[in-house]
């Protein structure tokens, strides 16, 4: 567990010495990732600082009701302006990640810029990015990370409905509900003091969980019915999704959250992967249960990373060659583990 108070002088100076200050969160933004941008968003603009938000591409569609989301400002379709706020900003803070190809094409951008930079993050081995690097992979989510420095920089809990709706996105979001994650009896009570703020949970459950189109449920029919491979002597499950998969159902960014999760409900099956075919690569998402490392999988196989239980990476090929490869890294693994 990190001391953050080494930490809480620092970036409270940075916070109130800078006059443009951008945030910026990884491609692909889940709920923590937008969660915690806006709950910093919102904790500095209270404080009357000038404050940007930029996300390396859109948004997922189980986020946008989200209190500022269309204050967030998408690379991909706006870069000139993106790159202006870029250029522009005395500081600039990465939330929810640490390796710098995270960004997508923000990168190139961030990594030239002289600003003064600020991590905030909860994943293992951060790059050298930033003049300031706040990292506790012990806290379940970058949103319970952030809710402690700004506790700290106040000296109690900051009591505001905006920021605390975020910061329970992203806590909730990156346990799965509370499934899964290295959520702690302070993370509960984190929550406890978010709930007494007055945020509606049953509302944000909603909206978040069963805010899904009707193509989306039927495609994930089609992924338990048609498109589930059982391994029981691997103790694992997988889904695969093809390109024509996803069109078929009208595919939206969103749609397949949580997917990876289900194979899990099964008896006796502690690994779980989802493979989804995109153009020229396939991207892959991994889940486990107990001990297995799936980010020591995901970086040794497929040049990814995350958590003990929750990871991601990429392969370079045809889904046809990916799944094999995969089930070849399988069987050295289950066999050299068991």
């Amino acid at each position: 567990m990190t001391d953050l108070a080494k930490y809480t002088k620092e970036l409270s100076d940075l916070f109130m010495s800078s006059d443009n200050i951008l945030l910026i969160c990884h491609i692909n933004p889940d709920g923590d990732a937008i969660g915690s941008q806006l709950a910093l968003y919102h904790y500095l603009t209270s404080k009357g600082r000038k404050v940007a938000m930029i996300s390396p591409n859109k948004l997922q569609e189980f986020l946008k009701w989200m209190d500022g989301a269309d204050n967030i400002k998408i690379f991909t379709g706006e870069r000139k302006e993106c790159i202006k706020y870029i250029e522009e900003a005395s500081l600039i803070v990465l939330l929810d990640f640490n390796q710098q190809n995270r960004l997508g094409e923000v990168e190139q951008y961030v990594l030239r810029s002289a600003s003064k930079k600020v991590i905030i993050d909860h994943h293992l081995e951060p790059q050298d990015l930033a003049d300031l690097i706040i990292s506790d992979t012990s806290k379940c989510s970058t949103a319970e990370l952030l809710y402690e420095l700004i506790k700290d920089i106040e000296g109690k809990p900051f009591n505001h409905i905006k920021f605390s709706e975020s910061i329970y996105v992203g806590i909730v979001t990156d346990t799965g509900n509370f499934e899964h994650g290295s959520y702690t009896g302070r993370t509960l009570h984190i929550v406890a003091d978010l709930l007494e703020t007055g945020i509606d949970k049953e509302r944000i459950h909603n909206l978040v969980y069963n805010n899904y189109s009707e193509s989306r449920m039927r495609l994930l029919g089609l992924a338990l019915n048609k498109r589930l491979i059982v391994i029981p002597e691997m103790k694992t499950a997988y889904i695969y999704l093809t390109q024509q998969d996803l069109n078929e159902y009208n595919h939206v960014m969103g749609d397949t959250e949580g997917f990876v999760n289900m194979p899990l409900s099964i008896r006796g099956i502690d690994f779980s992967v989802l493979f989804i075919e995109k153009s020229g690569f396939i991207k892959l998402s991994f889940r486990s249960k107990g001990y297995f490392p799936v980010n020591e999988f995901a970086a040794k196989y497929f040049s990814g990373g995350g958590h003990l239980n929750a990871s991601g990476g990429e392969y370079n090929d045809t889904l046809e060659n990916t799944i094999a490869y995969f089930l070849k890294a399988l069987k050295e693994t289950r066999i050299s583990t068991d």
